[in-house]
This record gives structure tokens, sequence and C-alpha cells, in this order.
């Protein structure tokens, strides 16, 4: 029925998209009653000028066709979509409250919709829900491991544990340099160091920096291959998972991590040993390697009882009630966990400290292996209640197991908590203290800030608590819980002055926290009227600067909170990236500014205005651009949302002095939050992933998609080039040799997957054609040539 005002966009049926020109065509194959058809892209991928548009376009003729063949011709009972996620739920219409001229709902139309989803992804979930009426069942994310060492990583590691001596410290320095290192750490001069003309100190100084630096590449979370629906993990899997939970203080339940107990049986605490680790204090280093190595042996231990002799934990022994204690206790044996703390070299632990966080550990290990996935699914199927559960991060918030239940939220008034509050508050001053280092002591004046609706929802808050924090801004809640108001710091007490923020919203996070949106914009408003000193208040003296630029009153010109329009997301710039159909940088920046440039007021809640030159005048004003990273499943080479909505460049065209912002990521993965540059971030996940032989023979092991993961990983390295211009040249110059100059590697990706391999060929090519990487005319030709090989395979030559 709608057919007619497809054609505004797409032009008279059947178009070029799902068509051979004659007929429409749906990509799919039938097995008795069951259907499995490929969902139709977006379709204006390819296309520069649909791209640029403010608001996103109709869904094409073909996709209609699909969701019109399901319903009609195929008659299903009911659909499930397969996996995080499609673009059903992200077409045109309402934010909520879909109606018959919404396109999710004119698609999905009168088909039940079951939607497997992942555990992790509660904020799109709920936009699965909202906007295209689907029930959802959760699955885990794939198992994370500590992505370990390899080649010249793994040598330094051995130089380290060998000793100190002089030719060893020279050993070290060559090694860290040719692992360019030297682009993370201050090494000595390669040519005229010699480590016996050096102190003892200034030794230990260099190895325990390097130390760190590789530590923190070996013990970082990386998902190793996929996750296969309904299978449980393995114990290798089980302990990766339960060594994370282990990890974090939970105070609301009276459980200290496993870290603090262990440090507390030597006199030390936790929070002290990451501040000198992260320093680089090598006594330190090495006591958190052996705490660290401590709980997973701990953990270990715990599994062990469990585990089956296929490597699989499918039932839990627990090592809490059996009659075998009672006996080992009266005869003053110790639990295996901390027998196995003790042989790791911490005889003083103490045993009753310990029950309460393996007493959660054995609970988490139970809620892991009772995973309900292919359950759930058919509960739904046959039109069944399937039992709600919280979506969100398992190591976090391990509610959110058993998989394989229907995922919600979180009541978006309740944010940011008490404890979110607390945990942004240190990241911030982390954030300070590193921006006034790098500046000789000066604070910034504004902060570009990015925000999510799943790590809102994962942390409770705690980037949105960010911004209010550097503006000088407290939330304060009700008698219930619920936070609906905002006061200003006095700054004696701030100590500092109020920092400006430019906020960049997602989509999802405009359409579940409007109340937030709201928050932020009364609480930068009330900074900006705040009758202080510009000098102490930068929201003031920038908004001042623009009311008197744009002719505007000073709370105009004081709005710094944006997003999409209604019913539109994302900024469309990874996928101009993911489809190489853009001209240049600049048109990028066209796309984020025209997408992104819509304000939010709160004056006027519920309507978001288009505000281009507010926008652009406030960025101008930009020195540092700041995203948060807080779940080890997805980090910013994964997916293409964290360059996508990142404003580096576009910062640096509209600054009057072209200088480019700095860029920070806070990283609040672990216990141990950090806040890195940009290209320190992007130089650890190109090491722990895109380089490592453990994540890409992970990936390999799973066949065709397992390459398509490899090439995603790789692309989205090139997208934080175009958009940040933060990629070491090392980076694809070490992807090159791994994947391209190995004729072995070459061979299997090719046999995989040639469609992956051709796309890893031309990511490549264009990396050198734009000007990210500088490589020899020998890595070029190859390249060229294996182009039109994987070709002529493709097309059956």
């Amino acid at each position: 029925p709608y057919a007619t005002e497809l054609e505004e966009n797409w032009g008279p049926a059947p178009g070029n998209l799902n068509s051979d020109g004659q007929n429409l065509v749906v990509y799919g194959k039938q097995f008795g009653n069951v259907f499995i058809g490929v969902q139709p892209s977006f379709g204006y991928e390819g296309d520069p000028m649909r791209l640029l548009f403010a608001k996103s376009a109709s869904p094409h003729h073909g996709f209609a066709a699909y969701y019109t063949y399901l319903e009609k011709i195929f008659k299903a009972d009911a659909v499930l979509h397969f996996g995080t996620h499609g673009s059903l739920e992200f077409m045109p219409g309402k934010q909520v409250g879909m109606s018959g001229t919404c396109y999710p709902d004119r698609l999905i139309n009168s088909l039940p919709s079951a939607y497997l989803y992942a555990a992790n992804n509660p904020s799109e979930a709920t936009i699965a829900k909202r906007r295209s009426y689907s029930a959802t069942v959760s699955y885990l994310t794939p198992p994370a491991e500590n992505a370990g060492l390899y080649k010249g990583l793994k040598e330094l590691k051995e130089l380290i544990e060998s000793g100190r001596g002089p030719a060893i410290v020279n050993s070290i320095v060559s090694t860290a340099y040719t692992c360019n290192l030297d682009k993370d750490i201050d090494l000595p001069d390669l040519e005229s160091y010699d480590a016996s003309s050096d102190t003892a100190e200034n030794r230990d100084d260099i190895v325990g920096k390097v130390y760190a630096q590789i530590m923190q590449i070996e013990s970082r979370l990386l998902p190793c291959g996929l996750h296969t629906v309904g299978v449980p993990p393995t114990a290798e899997e089980a302990i990766a998972t339960l060594v994370n939970i282990a990890q974090l203080d939970r105070p609301e339940d009276n459980i200290e991590g496993l870290p603090r107990v262990i440090a507390a049986s030597v006199g030390r605490d936790i929070n002290d040993i990451y501040r000198g680790n992260n320093n680089g204090v090598l006594d330190d280093v090495d006591l958190n390697t052996k705490i660290v190595e401590a709980s997973r042996a701990a953990v270990r231990a715990l599994v062990e009882q469990s585990t089956d002799s296929s490597g699989r934990v499918k039932e839990v022994t627990s090592v809490f009630d059996d009659l075998g204690n009672m006996f080992n206790k009266m005869a003053g044996g110790k639990k295996p966990y901390t027998k196995a703390i003790i042989d790791a070299g911490f005889p003083n632990v103490q045993e009753e400290r310990l029950e309460g966080v393996m007493k959660y550990l054995e609970f988490c290990l139970k809620q892991v292996v009772a995973n309900n996935e292919l359950g759930g699914i058919m509960e739904l199927l046959n039109g069944e209640f399937l039992m709600p559960a919280p979506g969100g991060d398992p190591i976090r918030n391990p509610d959110v197991l058993p998989t394989g239940r229907n995922m919600h939220a979180l009541d978006p008034s309740a944010i940011p908590t008490q404890a979110a509050v607390e945990v942004a508050e240190d990241v911030t001053r982390k954030l300070l203290e590193k921006l006034m280092d790098e500046n000789g002591g000066q604070y910034p004046e504004s902060i570009a800030f990015t925000l999510w609706g799943t790590d809102n929802i994962k942390t409770y808050g705690e980037s949105l608590a960010q911004v209010l924090a550097l503006v000088g801004v407290r939330p304060v809640a009700d008698s219930l819980g619920r936070v609906n108001k905002v006061e200003l710091i006095p700054l004696e007490e701030l100590g500092r002055p109020r920092i400006d923020v430019v906020v960049s919203c997602s989509g999802v996070f405009r359409d579940l926290f409007i109340n937030q949106m709201n928050l932020m914009d009364r609480g930068i408003k009330m900074a900006a009227e705040a009758d202080e000193p510009l000098d102490m208040n930068f929201v003031r003296k920038h908004a001042i600067q623009q009311a008197e630029e744009l002719g505007v009153s000073i709370r105009e010109a004081s709005a710094r909170v944006f997003s999409n329009s209604a019913g539109s997301y994302s900024a469309n710039v990874g996928l101009a990236i993911e489809n190489g159909g853009w001209e240049d940088e600049t048109q990028l920046q066209d796309q984020f500014l025209t997408r992104k440039g819509f304000a939010f007021n709160a004056d006027k809640p519920g309507m978001m205005e288009q505000q281009a030159d507010l926008f652009k005048s406030a960025l101008k004003t930009v020195d540092v651009t700041f995203q948060n990273l807080d779940s080890s499943e997805i980090s910013i080479t994964d997916v293409s949302h964290y360059y996508d909505s990142d404003p580096t460049k576009v910062v640096q065209g509209l600054r009057d002095d072209k200088k480019k912002p700095m860029s920070l990521m806070a990283d609040t993965t672990t216990a141990n939050a950090q806040v890195r540059t940009l290209s320190e971030t992007v130089r650890l996940d190109a090491r722990t992933k895109l380089l490592n032989p453990k994540f890409y023979e992970g990936m390999l092991s799973t066949g065709y998609e397992g390459v398509r993961e490899i090439q995603k990983r790789l692309r989205n390295t090139m997208g934080w080039s175009a958009t940040a211009g933060e990629v070491d040249n090392f980076v694809f110059e070490d992807a090159n040799d791994t994947f391209i100059n190995d004729p072995e590697m070459q061979q299997r990706l090719l046999d995989t997957n040639p469609n992956a391999f051709r796309d890893m060929v031309t990511t490549f090519l264009e990396a050198n054609g734009r000007g990210y990487w500088d490589t020899s005319e020998e890595n070029i030709e190859r390249l060229q040539e294996l182009y039109a090989e994987v070709e002529d395979r493709i097309e059956g030559v």
C-alpha cells in the first residue's frame, strides 16, 4: 500500500537494489516449513548524497518486498531475527509509539517477531522492542580470555623475567624498539644507550615501564571466536569470565574483590598497587602480576571441581556444602582455592575473607552454565511467556545471566547512581591530571564528549556523570531515588574552573534517556548563567562569546547537548567508510555536522531543533575529544560506532588555529580505570586483536564469518585514520606482513572467504591511496596483483 511513497527516495520499482532489473529478488532458502533469508541492507551505504541527509530516507523497494514476501507469500507464522542487529528497527519513523505511517510498523505489519539479541546490548534491544514490536531472547557474548603475548612481546617478557643485568637491559631496550613500544613509553636513545653505564635505579625504571606496558597487553580481555547458541562454555572460558567478575569490589553486596583480599595479605591496598603499576614502578608491576596470577589460580581451582571429562562445565559441584569439607576443616585443611593462592606466593591470605567472593563466584558459575537460549527461542515461537531479565555487561552485573531470557534495560530516571557518580569523579580527576601534565599545568577550556545508550545502561550513567562533574554540577535524587534535579557545586568546593563540554548523544541515547539530556542541558545552562569570573567558568566564557557572535541570548548560546533528528540514527560516517563511497574527509565531516547538529533544549522539551551554526560554534572552542570504553567485549575497532561519532578532525577543521585537539579515551573495563590517548588505545587494540595470533586464529577457526570479522577490524582501524588521524604506520605495515606477505595465511583467507579477503586487499590499497599508510612500491604492486587474482576467483574465471 505504501509502495508509491518509496518512489520519492528510490524512483519507480523495482529499482537497482535487490532486483535483476525486472523483478525484486528475495535472498534465502526454504527448508520444509522454515525459510532462512538474508535481510537486505539499508541501501544508501554507497551513495554520498543520501548519507548526507539530516533525516534518514525510507527503505528501498527490495527491503519492503522482503517483509511483504515473508508475510503475504511465504505466510510466516512468526519471524526470528537472528543476532545483533539488523536494520528493521532503525528505519525512519517516530522515536517511540509507532503509527501506521512509521516504516518499522509498516514492514513488520502483523508478523510476530522474536529477536535473538546480545545480552550486553540492552539499549538497542530496547529499540527493537519499541520500534519493531520484537520480544528479545538474550544470548551470551563470546567468552573473553587474556590476550596473551606473541613474537617480540613474548620475547620481552622472557627477557624481563631472566634478570636485570646491563646486557639484559640493553636487549630489553632494543626489543622494545622492535615492538614499537617507543610510541607508548619514553625509552632511551637506541644508538647511544648502554645500560652498563647507567644506574641500577634508572635500569629498573626502564624495565618497570616496559613490563607495565606488556602486562597491559597480555592481560587485556579478548573475546575469543564467536558464540554458538545453546552451547555451554568450556571450563577455560568459564575461568576467563569469572576472573574478570572476581576483580571488582561489590560494596552493595559486601563483597571484596579477589585482588583486594590477596593484596591485603601482604599489607598493601590494591589501589596503591594499581597506581604504582600504571606509573611503571617495577616492584608494583611485579606484585600486580603475581596477584593477577594468584586470582587466576584460585578461580581455576574453583572451576576444576565442576569440570567434566570433555573440559566443559555442565553441573556445578559446590565447594561449600559437602560433608567432606566439614571433616577437611576439622583436620585443619584448606579449601582448594585457598591452597592455590598460598602456592602462588601469598601464604598469609585469610580463608574467611575469601569466602564472600568465592561463594559469589560459585553462584556466577551456576548462572553461566544455566543458559536457556534455544529453550527461550522455542518458548517465544510457541507463544509462551518468557521470563524477563536485565541486559548489560555480565562481568559488571552477573544478574544478566543466565541468558535465554527476555531482556530489559533499567529505569532511566534512576541514573546516574551514586556509585556511578563516584567512579565518574575518579575518571574526571585522572582526565584533568593527564591534560594538565600535557599542557603545562593549564586546564582545558572545552571537552567534546560522546554519550552512548548501551554504555550508560551498563555503567548506570558513568559517562553522563562525567559530563556533570566537569561542568561542576551535582545530580540530586529524590526520596524514591529518581534523579530529576541538578545543583551547581560552588567554586570554593569545586576547587577548579568549570570546564565547558559539547555533548554528542547517539540516537539510541536520545531515545532512552531524554530526561538525562534535560538534566545535562539544565545543568550547563545554570553554569552559563552563574555570575562567576570567566577564568573560573569556561562555560559562561564561551556562551558570552557565542551569544555575541550569533546574536542570541546567553541561555540559547549555551546549548551543548546535541544528537540526530528524531527517528534518525548515527552520523553515517561508518557506513561511508565501510563501503568506500566517500570522496574525501570533508564529506565525512559534513555528514557529522549535518546529521548530529540537532540541539536539545530543556525550555522546549521533546523538540530536537536543527542548530548547525550553534553546534559548529561550540565545537570550535574544543581542546580535547573524549570517549569512554566500559566493557571488554566491544572495543574501538570492533564496531564502527566509536569513530562514526568521533569529532577530532571535525573540530580541527572548525578551529581558528586549525590545531588538532587532543583525543583521549577512558578505559573502565577493569577495576584499574585508566585514561589513555586515542593513539595509545588504537595501538593497544591492534596489538591485542588484529595483530594477535590468538585473536585471528580464534576467528579463523569459526570459518568464513571469522575472515569477515578480521577484515572488519582492519576497516575500522582505517576509520580512525579518517576521523582522527591517530593510527600509527606500523599497524598497517604489521597487518600487511601478517595477512598478505605470508603466502600460507593469504591462501587460508582466500579459500575460507574470498569476498572478505578481497575487501581486505581493497582496504590496504585504500589506506595507502588516502595517505594513511606509507609503504613500499613492492607491497602495493603485490596487493594490486592479488586484487586481480581474487576478482577472477570470485567471478569464476
